[in-house]
């Protein structure tokens, strides 16, 4: 009986089942606004917080770290409009100017390279949160091939309509703030993380602060 129970915590083991967890703490950058923002027109907005209602926490296994600080950035514009591509995972999250990149308008994608295959358990980004706003059709997809041909898995998509053609997701639109985009993963593996969104109820330009991503 002891070995039966030895072996089967072997297993239990291997698969997390025993894994220790631990509230994710993210760095935040200082407010820039503050206040009730102005209304936002989007037909698939989440319900705004009540005043000092924090966010559900998000637990991960024992030893994550930021996989994406320092790593690559490419993108499908290749000359921003405003802003180098390496400022994305330069671990600045500040809001000002001279602090994001701003890409040309509809739809547009930044793309991540972890460096290897790796478990991801959680992600963070800021668009821009100088000023509320909605960005559109934020979707978030892992790859094993910079190509996104391999084992392509979607983690985030609040495009309800499928108006840019990565499929109807089932996330909610949400107003930007210092707080970032906090988004739980369920341990999915990629080597390339790519983030697509489509203009935003301010303009139709695309904007990238920061964006980091917890794993091992």
């Amino acid at each position: 009986m002891k070995m039966k129970w030895i072996a089967l915590s072997m297993v239990f083991v291997s698969l997390g089942v025993f894994a220790q967890e631990t509230e994710l703490k993210i760095a935040l950058p200082r407010p820039l606004f503050s206040g009730t923002p102005r209304e936002l027109r989007t037909p698939n907005l989440e319900p705004m917080r009540k005043p000092g209602e924090k966010r559900p926490p998000i637990m991960v296994p024992e030893g994550v770290k930021n996989l994406a600080a320092k790593a690559e950035v490419t993108s499908s514009d290749s000359e921003p409009v405003v802003g180098e591509l390496e400022l994305i995972t330069d671990g600045n999250k500040n809001g000002e100017e001279g602090n994001y990149v701003e890409l040309s308008p509809g739809k547009q994608w930044v793309q991540i390279d972890l460096g290897k295959k790796a478990k991801i358990y959680a992600i963070a980004l800021w668009h821009f949160h100088s000023q509320a706003r909605v960005y559109r059709d934020v979707v978030i997809q892992t790859a094993d091939d910079p190509d996104f041909i391999t084992n392509v898995k979607t983690v985030f998509n609040n495009d309800h309509d499928n108006s840019s053609g990565l499929g109807v997701g089932k996330d909610r639109d949400y107003i930007e703030t210092y707080e970032g985009r906090p988004i739980p993963v369920p341990g999915v593996e990629g080597q390339y993380v790519r983030f697509y969104s489509n203009g935003n109820t301010s303009d139709d330009m695309n904007h990238y602060i920061e964006i980091e991503i917890y794993g091992k």
